[in-house]
């Protein structure tokens, strides 16, 4: 299990395990946790299921608080839609004519939950998936999975042991 870095929401990476049904078994069993906790996700399977991306989302719950800024209100989308869905709705002509990727990340940040809740949930899902959240011991060590290309496809923080199945020791870059 892997922190994605380098992505405006705070996700979590899913991947490796001794089987495909250990995985689906383990990821069924965090959405259950966040479901019965009421903390609202989205969730992305990617590379025929051997990688799922979970996403803690806060966008509702800021906007029933009243801590969306009127900024992002005014644009009348919710951002925590865009990632699960491949494209993004802007409804304003000047939403349009400003799109960039740096706005897109900004939009996507508002249904990102803080750093502190994003812990707090992660520890949680980590007690119920029965494991003990490693954070110290393999803090700072960033997992680079590279397409056959060359580029790097996805950064992540790995904060839990275990091998990557994913690949072979060339696709996959450690940094420490």
């Amino acid at each position: 299990i892997s922190e994605l870095l380098s992505y405006p929401v705070r996700s979590l990476l899913f991947e490796g395990g001794s089987s495909m049904q250990d995985l689906s078994d383990t990821v069924s069993d965090a959405c259950v946790c966040l479901q019965n906790n009421n903390i609202p996700f989205n969730i992305l399977i990617a590379d025929c299921g051997r990688q799922i991306f979970l996403m803690p989302q806060c966008y509702a719950e800021k906007q029933a608080l009243g801590e969306v800024s009127p900024e992002v209100l005014e644009t009348q989308v919710n951002p925590a839609v865009w990632e699960i869905s491949g494209h993004m709705v802007l409804k304003r002509k000047e939403d349009y004519e400003g799109a960039s990727e740096e706005n897109a990340w900004r939009l996507l940040a508002e249904a990102s939950l803080s750093e502190e809740r994003f812990k707090e949930v992660y520890a949680l899902i980590f007690e119920t998936i029965g494991c003990s959240y490693q954070e110290e011991e393999l803090e700072g060590t960033i997992v680079q999975q590279d397409n056959p290309s060359g580029s790097v496809s996805q950064k992540s923080n790995r904060t839990h042991g275990g091998p990557i199945t994913n690949g072979t020791a060339s696709e996959c870059l450690v940094l420490q």
